[in-house]
C-alpha cells in the first residue's frame, strides 16, 4: 500500500503538471471504486471543472476543484495514478477503472488491479469518517507534542506507528525504516522507551519520512509515481524485505518476524 512518501510524491508531481487544467471528460470502467455520489452524478458533476489545489492528508489524495468541491483518491493496496497524452478512445489503459481526460491533452488514469481503491467527490474532505479519526501529520509533530503521545502507551512500538489514528500515513516499509534507523526493537512497549530514545525516534521518523519522498517513495509492488516511473527509495531499504541478508551496519541476519498480521524486519543486534 501507498504510504505517505509514496501519496506525497504523487501530489507534488500532480501539483507541477495538471494544476489549472479543466477535467474534460471522465470514463467510469469499474463503478464500484466510484464510493460517492452515484457513478453517473460522478461524471456529470466533475465535467468542465478546473482543479484548484492538490492537498494530501494521511494517505489521502485531495484534488480541490472550481465549484468549491473536493475529489479525494486513496489508492489503497494497488491504486495507481499515470498521467499520459489523451487515449483516442475511453477505455484507458491497462488496469484502468477511472479516465480523466484534461485540458491541455492530458489524460489521468486512476489504475487499480484489486478494485480496492476508493474515489469521492464530496462537498468537504474534512467530513470524511476516516479522516476524523486521523492523527496528526508526522512533519506537523513537535517534540513535545511527540512525548506526551508515547507517555502512557503499552502498546508495542511498531504497530503504534502504523495506527493512523496516532501518527497518519506510515505504514509497514517506514515503521521497519524508522525502527531500524532509531536502533529500536519493534516489540518494545512504547512507555518503556527512554528519553534518549524517544528523541531518536522522532529523529528518525523525519529523516526517514523526507529521504523517502526525497527518492520517489519505495516500489515494492504496484505503486508508481505520476510518470509511470518506479520510485527509487527501495535501494536505501536497510530492513524492509531483507530478511536473512546481512545488516549494513553490524553483519547480523536480518530477521522476519510477524506482528499484528504483518511482516516486521529487524536487526536483533542494533535493534534493542
Amino acid at each position: 500500500m501507498p504510504e505517505l512518501p509514496e501519496v506525497e510524491t504523487i501530489k507534488r508531481d500532480m501539483q507541477k503538471v495538471i494544476l489549472g487544467r479543466k477535467i474534460t471528460g471522465v470514463y467510469v470502467h469499474k463503478p464500484v471504486v466510484i464510493r460517492e455520489p452515484s457513478p453517473a452524478a460522478f461524471k456529470k458533476s466533475l465535467q468542465g471543472l478546473t482543479i484548484k489545489n492538490i492537498l494530501r492528508r494521511g494517505k489521502l489524495l485531495i484534488l480541490e476543484l472550481s465549484n468549491g468541491s473536493f475529489l479525494t483518491i486513496h489508492l489503497k493496496m494497488t491504486g495507481q495514478l499515470v498521467l499520459s497524452q489523451n487515449l483516442r478512445n475511453s477505455g484507458g489503459s491497462g488496469n484502468s477503472r477511472v479516465t480523466f481526460q484534461l485540458s491541455g491533452g492530458k489524460t489521468l488514469n486512476f489504475n487499480d488491479q484489486r478494485l480496492f481503491g476508493e474515489l469521492r467527490l464530496v462537498d468537504s474532505w474534512k467530513k470524511i469518517k476516516f479522516i476524523q479519526g486521523l492523527g496528526p501529520e508526522p512533519f506537523d509533530l513537535t517534540y513535545g507534542g511527540f512525548q506526551d503521545m508515547l507517555s502512557e502507551k503499552k502498546t508495542r512500538i511498531k504497530p503504534l506507528l502504523m495506527d493512523q489514528s496516532f501518527i497518519s500515513g506510515i505504514g509497514n516499509i517506514y515503521a521497519a525504516e524508522i525502527l531500524f534507523r532509531a536502533r529500536i526493537d519493534p516489540d518494545r512497549p512504547a512507555q518503556s522507551l527512554s528519553e534518549k530514545e524517544k528523541q531518536a525516534l522522532y529523529k528518525a521518523i523525519k529523516e526517514v519520512l523526507k529521504s523517502a519522498i526525497k527518492h520517489g517513495g519505495s516500489s515494492i509492488d504496484d505503486y508508481v509515481q505520476l510518470s509511470g516511473k518506479r520510485g527509487d527509495y527501495v535501494k536505501f531499504h536497510r530492513v524492509y524485505g531483507r530478511q536473512g541478508q546481512p545488516c549494513f551496519v553490524c553483519n547480523s541476519i536480518i530477521k522476519k518476524n510477524t506482528q499484528g498480521g504483518r511482516g516486521t524486519y529487524f536487526c536483533p543486534k542494533c535493534q534493542k
